[in-house]
């Protein structure tokens, strides 16, 4: 219970209040998403992802779990080919779909749930967390990835659907964020520290401003959004991403050999809603935004649920 009630208020409530206040400033004034999100993604998405990578140390003991997390998205393109095939989607609604489960909220829910649970409870002992770096450590590797694969495999999805494979790839390579990333890996083996650097702070700043420019951003386009509660796909969607994610988690932590606070820590994260940033590839695209808006609405609120029970069955199944 107490874990419900802290996902409940220290995640869960602060993500819908940022979206209600974009909601609000949608419903008031005529905002521009569409800038919104040419501001998200050409400014706060590569900063973020530029720091992240720059400051994350990546352990080779812990290459197994970038393994991982690919795998996880392998086999989620396929599931979500299949179920597409099955439900005749056609080539927008296919690539929103699998997107809604390819990405889920590795950072700002699961990075900070992963800290929590491995802080507190059976995982504080004597006053100390031996446990929680193994964890934590786990979780950014799963966020690298995610980061690096949201922003260009994502995005090649949701503009395949409107333009032909040389224009897709031609859109990639204009989008700043390819580029971030191998500047990162590039300037991590120089021997200068960018973070002694005058303008670092600059680029702190732009990756803090990213979560809630992101949410604020996402509550404007629900403004604009045409809800419908009866879509039976964003309810598809919502039960794949939340239920099939820690299924499929937990047979390839078997696979892996992972066990212990590993493999508790990959379930919880792979059973998170989908990502913010879905949605906002969706309206940069114009690739079924209403339906992007909506499941990561949807997933974000029935997670509250689904993760208190991930959490405590990873415990019981993978006991440290």
């Amino acid at each position: 219970m107490k874990i419900f009630y802290y996902i409940l208020t220290s995640d869960i409530l602060p993500i819908f209040l940022l979206i209600f206040l974009g909601y609000i400033l949608g419903s008031k004034f005529k905002l521009d998403v569409n800038s919104f999100s040419k501001i998200n993604f050409y400014i706060f998405v590569p900063g973020f992802i530029f720091v992240n990578i720059y400051t994350t140390k990546i352990p080779l003991g812990m290459m197994k779990v970038l393994l991982f997390a690919i795998s996880m998205l392998l086999v989620n393109i396929a599931i979500g080919s299949l179920v597409a095939k099955l439900r005749n989607y056609d080539k927008g609604y296919k690539n929103a779909f699998r997107n809604s489960i390819m990405f889920y909220n590795s950072g700002n829910i699961g990075l900070s749930l992963i800290t929590l649970v491995f802080t507190t409870g059976p995982y504080l002992i004597n006053g100390k967390t031996p446990y929680a770096n193994m964890a934590i450590t786990a979780q950014i590797m799963v966020l690298l990835i995610q980061n690096i694969t949201t922003n260009s495999i994502g995005f090649f999805l949701a503009s395949s659907a409107s333009m032909n494979f040389k224009d897709s790839l031609k859109k990639i390579f204009s989008m700043p964020t390819i580029y971030a990333i191998p500047a990162a890996l590039l300037l991590k083996l120089l021997p200068i520290d960018l973070t002694a650097v005058s303008i670092w702070p600059a680029a702190e700043y732009i990756k803090n401003a990213f979560v809630p420019f992101a949410l604020i951003s996402l509550g404007a386009q629900l403004s604009y959004t045409k809800f419908s509660f009866k879509n039976k796909e964003v309810y598809l969607s919502v039960a794949t991403r939340l239920l099939g994610g820690p299924l499929i988690a937990f047979g390839l932590i078997k696979i892996f050999g992972f066990s212990g606070v590993i493999a508790q820590a990959l379930m919880i994260s792979s059973s998170t809603p989908s990502a913010v940033n879905t949605a906002l590839i969706a309206v940069e695209f114009d690739n079924c935004k209403d339906f992007a808006s909506q499941l990561v609405m949807i997933s974000t609120l029935l997670s509250t649920v689904t993760l208190t029970l991930v959490i405590y069955f990873s415990r019981v199944i993978f006991p440290v």
